[in-house]
């Protein structure tokens, strides 16, 4: 495959991907390498446990690839990383990465608490 037909496959594109930030709304008791985080109002579950060494808590910021939180960052670096990706016009894929680690089972879940 060339990079013209990589282009056609893939939206606006894109060759890389990008972490998002999302802010820790839940810790799960049962599971404490598991978390619910939130990103722009959506809600989805992420696995902790690449940050064994910097354990995050309930309130952090973490940057997420894939369904894993990858590293810890301040408020304001989320909403820097936020801002970069409207600029890349990058923003609308995001969520649609983030809408996509839940199951509809989970989100019927979330919303009913």
């Amino acid at each position: 495959m060339n990079a013209d037909e990589d282009d056609e496959l893939l939206p606006g594109g894109c060759h890389m991907c990008l972490a998002i930030p999302g802010k820790i709304v839940e810790i799960f008791p049962d599971n404490v390498n598991a978390a619910l985080i939130e990103v722009a109002g959506v809600r989805r579950r992420v696995d902790l446990g690449l940050l064994e060494d910097d354990r995050p808590v309930i309130g952090d910021w973490v940057l997420i690839h894939v369904g894993f939180a990858m590293s810890k960052i301040s408020e304001q670096d989320a909403l820097d990383q936020m801002h970069t990706l409207a600029m890349l016009g990058e923003a609308d894929a995001a969520m649609q990465e983030i809408r996509g680690y839940g199951t509809e089972e989970e989100d019927k879940n979330y919303q009913s608490n």
